[in-house]
């Protein structure tokens, strides 16, 4: 056993002592579908602190030739697997962390050959009498390790695409892409190699990089396919914890949900929910490992229509996407598709793949993208309005309704055009964004327009003594107390099925042509 080959399991059993461990062992159910099949290469992309790493020491713990992994794995639910013992222990694994290795060498120029010399020397020491040259290649020492004795390799490379994050020199960034080569490339090596397992942030990109990994199998956050539930924390998972720590599980779905990989599985931030538990208190975790800065580099590409649609997403709306043209790079953005696509990979957006349609995953992330609009002169007045909806929450519950009217008007005409002035839902998404910290004291529950232009918004508050808060909207012929006794008429039993108390009705009604608004307060007690 080495630290690059054959590593102890030292990190598997750390992570397992942890106060929480969540078991994702049946990742290996899956990935023993695909080894020594055409398919065996995969490249696994998701944010920063979505258990990339932990996952690697998993798979380095039960393909690898240790001596101290059986005990682990018997406390694990893939032990009970008919097909456990199949590839348990079978092969010599290579572990490389690139991210790891980069941050460690002196002289970045000689990344490589450090990696390289490290791994070699420790295949020379556990195959003496191969007579490996100490000048060999990586390629070349795992391939005489196979002509002569059949054993083969698996690769597990963590976050391979840092030095694409951090934008390298070419001296630098030329030599890693002829060793992605060497292994991946040689067609001589492949049959060496039973499974080779990256793991990125971004998925493999598409101008230098794909040609030397184009046979890798992607799972990404945007197709995460059959790794969706090993991608996060489930929501199974996060209600049993929830339940063992007395916390708020609808709660902490609004913190960190979000993350839709397939019609069924939707997945929080495993970093948060853990943090969560053990400190009692729903909070930005996870966002404390980044930075909002990630946010602020990108939208200050100022392309059209960039601002109009994060406006949208801050008031809780979705926006289309295209996400097939982004590079997969820092570089080279050429829209706002792919400023959206590059911020779904950071995780500070998320997608949903079968409406095509990106938004803002949850409460925390929300708090992100606020202060990434700090100083940015291109949405000065997007955070006066987030600053005044404090302000305009109060003023509702007081009954204000004149106040209520003027900014509604306000903030409907700031974000919509003459095209999508009577569109339901844009008008939903700005009065999310004059309600914006309705979000600190509420879960905001947004309906789809019905009946001939109704568009509803319940707000549930978390603190039950809280009042809550219906909006009704209104064009057409009706008058702002008409949609008042729309509320009545709907009841919202489906909604409000688990509330009770006093609640606040709004009544908007909105002119098409003159865009004036009126407004009626009314509390009830429900």
């Amino acid at each position: 056993m080495g630290i690059y080959l054959n590593p102890q399991s030292e990190l598997l059993k750390s992570a397992m002592q942890s106060e929480i461990y969540i078991d994702k062992s049946l990742i290996l159910k899956e990935l023993n579908k695909l080894i020594n099949t055409e398919n065996r290469f995969i490249c696994v992309s998701r944010p920063r602190r979505f258990g990339k790493s932990m996952a690697s020491d998993l798979i380095c713990a039960y393909y690898g030739k240790t001596s101290d992994a059986l005990p682990l794995f018997e406390k694990l639910k893939i032990y009970k697997d008919e097909y456990f013992n199949a590839h348990f222990g079978k092969y010599n694994v290579i572990k490389l962390d690139i991210n790891g290795l980069y941050r460690n060498v002196k002289r970045k120029t000689n990344l490589v050959k450090e990696i390289t010399s490290e791994v070699v020397n420790e295949i020379r020491e556990i195959f003496p009498d191969l007579k490996i040259a100490k000048s060999a290649t990586l390629d070349k020492a795992m391939l005489t390790v196979f002509s002569k004795t059949g054993e083969q390799f698996v690769i597990v490379m963590d976050e391979y695409d840092v030095l694409i994050r951090e934008e390298v020199a070419d001296e630098v960034f030329m030599p890693y892409l002829e060793f992605l080569n060497g292994l991946f490339k040689n067609r001589n090596l492949k049959p060496a190699i039973a499974m080779a397992y990256l793991t990125g942030i971004l998925p493999i990109v598409r101008d230098k990089v794909e040609s030397k990994l184009n046979e890798f199998r992607e799972f990404t956050i945007l197709n995460a396919n059959s790794l969706a539930e090993f991608t996060g924390f489930t929501k199974d998972e996060v209600k049993d914890l929830c339940n063992h720590y007395s916390m708020d599980y609808k709660e902490c779905l609004r913190w960190y949900d979000g993350y839709r990989l397939t019609k069924e599985i939707s997945v929080c931030n495993p970093k948060s929910v853990v943090e969560a538990m053990i400190e009692q208190e729903f909070a930005s975790h996870w966002s404390n490992t980044g930075s909002y800065e990630n946010i602020k580099d990108y939208i200050e590409y100022d392309f059209d229509g960039t601002r109009k649609d994060v406006e949208t997403m801050l008031g809780g709306g979705r926006v289309k996407v295209n996400v097939l043209s982004f590079l997969n790079t820092k570089k080279c953005f050429k829209d706002k598709d792919d400023v959206f696509t590059y911020l779904i990979h950071l995780g500070y957006l998320t997608y949903d793949k079968y409406t095509k349609e990106c938004f803002i995953p949850n409460f925390e992330v929300r708090e992100q993208w606020v202060l990434a609009l700090k100083n940015n002169k291109n949405y000065a007045q997007t955070l006066k309005m987030i600053n005044e909806s404090e302000k305009l929450l109060k003023e509702t519950l007081n009954g204000n309704a004149e106040y209520v009217a003027a900014a509604l008007k306000e903030a409907h005409s700031r974000q919509t055009s003459p095209l999508t002035y009577n569109d339901e839902a844009t008008f939903q998404s700005a009065i999310g964004l004059a309600f914006f910290r309705a979000n600190d004291y509420y879960t905001v529950i947004k309906e789809l327009p019905s009946g001939d232009g109704y568009a509803d918004l319940a707000f549930i508050p978390v603190n039950p003594k809280d009042p809550a808060l219906i909006i009704e909207l209104k064009s057409s012929t009706s008058t702002a107390q008409g949609a008042i006794e729309q509320i009545k008429q709907k009841s919202y039993k489906q909604v409000l099925r688990n509330y009770s108390g006093n609640m606040v009705l709004v009544g908007i009604k909105y002119h098409p042509n003159t865009h004036e608004h009126e407004c009626v307060i009314e509390r009830i007690v429900y």
